[in-house]
C-alpha cells in the first residue's frame, strides 16, 4: 500500500552506497524512519537538510518494518532559513532535540502541525529570533504534555528562573525581544533541556548547543 504524505526531517543515516535511512516526523506515522534509495542521482543529500519539510509517497512493506519513501519533493522552499547561518544552526538544535526525545514510534497529538509551524515561523522571521530555540523547548514540554510552571523549572534553572517566567508570562512576539546575554541564553537552554530530560526518561546530550553558543554570544 502506497500513502502520500509530508515528513519533517529531524536526522539521517547512511544505508549502503546510494541509500539513506531518514527519521521523520509525520501527521499518518508520528515519529518514523523511512528508507530512501537513489541518493546522489534521483535524489541530491540537500533535500533532506534538518527540517526540511518533504513530501513523499510512502511504500509500507509487508515484510520489512522499515518502508521506503519515494517520489520525495520539498514541500517548502526554506530560503529564509538555508540563506542564514544563525537560521540553519537553530534548525540543527531543534532537529536534534526533537531526533533525541521523541521515540522512535511514538505519535503525539499535534508535534507535527506545531513543529511545521514553528519551522515556517522561524523561516519567514526578518530579524529578533536569538530567543527561538529557548522558546521552542518551553513550548516543546506543553507539547509533550509536561505544562512547566516556573516552580517545576526552579530546580534546574536556579538563579536563571525570573527570565525563565518571563518567558512563560510573554506572548511569543514579546519573548523574542527579551534581553539576554548569549552566556544566560545558554545556560537557560542548558536547564530547559535538563528539565525535558527529566520528564521524558531521555539522554538528551545535544550536541549542536556548542555551536548555537559560539555563534550568538
Amino acid at each position: 500500500m502506497t500513502k502520500n504524505t509530508e515528513l519533517i526531517v529531524l536526522h539521517t543515516t547512511k544505508y549502503g552506497e546510494s541509500s539513506l535511512v531518514i527519521h521523520t516526523l509525520s501527521e499518518e506515522y508520528g515519529r518514523r524512519s523511512f528508507l530512501v534509495r537513489g541518493i546522489g542521482k534521483k535524489q541530491p543529500m540537500s533535500l533532506f537538510l534538518p527540517l526540511n519539510i518533504l513530501e513523499a509517497d510512502v511504500v509500507e512493506g509487508h515484510s520489512s518494518r522499515l518502508y521506503v519513501a519515494r517520489n520525495i519533493s520539498a514541500r517548502h522552499p526554506l530560503s529564509g532559513i538555508r540563506n542564514s547561518l544563525y537560521k540553519n544552526s537553530i534548525t540543527m538544535f531543534i532537529s536534534e532535540v526533537l531526533y533525541r526525545v521523541v521515540k522512535d514510534g511514538a505519535k503525539e497529538p499535534g508535534m507535527f502541525a506545531w513543529c511545521e509551524k514553528n519551522i515556517l515561523l522561524l523561516d519567514a522571521m526578518p530579524g529578533d529570533f536569538s530567543n527561538f530555540h529557548v522558546r521552542f523547548l518551553l513550548e516543546l514540554a506543553v507539547v509533550l504534555g509536561f505544562s512547566p510552571e516556573v516552580g517545576d523549572i526552579e530546580h534546574f534553572a536556579g538563579d536563571r528562573v525570573p527570565v525563565v517566567a518571563e518567558f512563560l508570562r510573554l506572548s511569543f512576539e514579546e519573548s523574542m525581544l527579551i534581553p539576554m546575554s548569549g552566556q544566560v541564553r545558554n545556560e537557560i537552554a542548558e536547564a530547559l533541556l535538563r528539565y525535558i530530560e527529566y520528564h521524558s526518561d531521555s539522554s538528551v546530550n545535544i550536541r549542536s548547543l556548542k555551536v548555537l553558543r559560539e555563534l550568538f554570544q
